[in-house]
C-alpha cells in the first residue's frame, strides 16, 4: 500500500523552470506512480490549456495524461460554465484563456461595454489600453469579476516575471472593486475540483509545491500533507517566517522520495 493515496504536484518552480526540467524531477514522478499512488499535475498557469500541458511535461520526460492536469485557466473555465454560462467576458488575458472561457459557454466580446463580467489574468501583452478597456467595462456596469489565480510572480529561465496575480491586482485597483473570486490554488473551487479528478480524500494526499500562499496553503486548507520546494519562489526561511505552514521542506522535488 502506498503511503499516499494521491500526490499533487506543481509545475513551474516544482517539475521545470521555464521549460528546463529540474533535476530529478521525472525520476520521482515515476517513483510516486510505482508507488501505486495517483498523480495530478495543479498550476496557476492559464496560458496553456491541460492538452498543451501534457506537451509541456512530456518534453521534460513527465508523461501525464490531460485528465491529471489542472491550471488556472481551466478551473476558471470550469468556475465560470457552471456560474456564468453564457454571460458575454471582457477577458484580460491570453489567447489560450480567450479559448478556454469560449469553450466554457461564455461570449468572449471585445467591446467592454457589451461585457456581462470582467475575467484578469497574467496578459504578457498587457497594455494601458487594455486596462482602460476593463474599467470602461466596470463604469457600464458589470455583474461579476474573476481572476484566475493570485500568483503575482511566475518563476523562469530567466528568473520572476509577473503573473496573473499583477494583472489581477491592477484590474481591481483601477476598477475600485475586488475579485468575486480567485480561482486556481488555493481557492476552494478547485481543491474540490482536483480532488474529485485525483478521487481521493485530501487527508491521504501529499500537495507538493514552491509557494507557501499557494500551493502550501491548498494543500494546507484541504487537510493534505505538505511539501515545500525550494526551486522557485519560496525558501525554507520564508516558511518559518510564515503562518502558512509546510509538514516538510525540501531543496528540490526528489526529497519527495523520501516520503513514499
Amino acid at each position: 500500500m502506498p503511503n499516499f493515496d494521491g500526490v499533487v504536484f506543481d509545475v513551474d518552480g516544482t517539475i521545470l523552470r521555464g521549460t528546463t526540467p529540474i533535476p530529478g524531477a521525472a525520476e520521482t514522478v515515476r517513483a510516486v506512480r510505482e508507488s501505486g499512488a495517483r498523480v495530478a499535475f495543479v498550476t496557476n498557469n492559464p496560458t496553456r490549456t491541460p492538452a498543451s500541458y501534457v506537451e509541456k511535461l512530456a518534453d521534460a520526460g513527465v508523461p501525464a495524461a490531460a485528465e491529471e492536469v489542472v491550471t488556472s485557466g481551466s478551473a476558471t473555465a470550469a468556475f465560470l460554465a457552471s456560474e456564468h454560462a453564457g454571460d458575454a467576458a471582457f477577458v484580460v488575458g491570453e489567447r489560450g484563456l480567450h479559448e478556454q472561457v469560449a469553450d466554457a459557454g461564455l461570449r468572449v466580446v471585445s467591446e467592454p461595454p457589451a461585457a456581462d463580467g470582467v475575467v484578469a489574468s497574467i496578459d504578457r501583452e498587457f497594455t494601458y489600453d487594455r486596462l482602460a478597456g476593463a474599467l470602461r467595462a466596470f463604469e457600464r456596469g458589470v455583474d461579476w469579476f474573476v481572476g484566475t489565480d493570485p500568483d503575482r510572480t511566475i518563476p523562469t529561465d530567466e528568473g520572476l516575471v509577473p503573473g496573473s496575480g499583477a494583472v489581477v491586482e491592477s484590474v481591481a485597483a483601477v476598477a475600485e472593486r475586488r475579485p468575486d473570486a480567485v480561482l486556481g490554488k488555493p481557492h476552494p473551487f478547485t481543491r474540490d475540483l482536483v480532488f474529485d479528478r485525483l478521487g481521493c480524500d485530501p487527508a491521504d494526499a501529499l500537495v507538493v509545491g514552491d509557494r507557501l500562499d499557494t500551493d502550501v496553503a491548498f494543500g494546507e486548507r484541504a487537510g493534505a500533507t505538505t511539501v515545500l520546494v525550494e526551486t522557485g519562489v519560496a525558501t525554507r526561511a520564508d516558511a518559518a517566517a510564515s503562518d502558512v505552514t509546510p509538514d516538510h521542506v525540501f531543496a528540490a522535488v526528489t526529497g519527495v522520495r523520501d516520503l513514499l
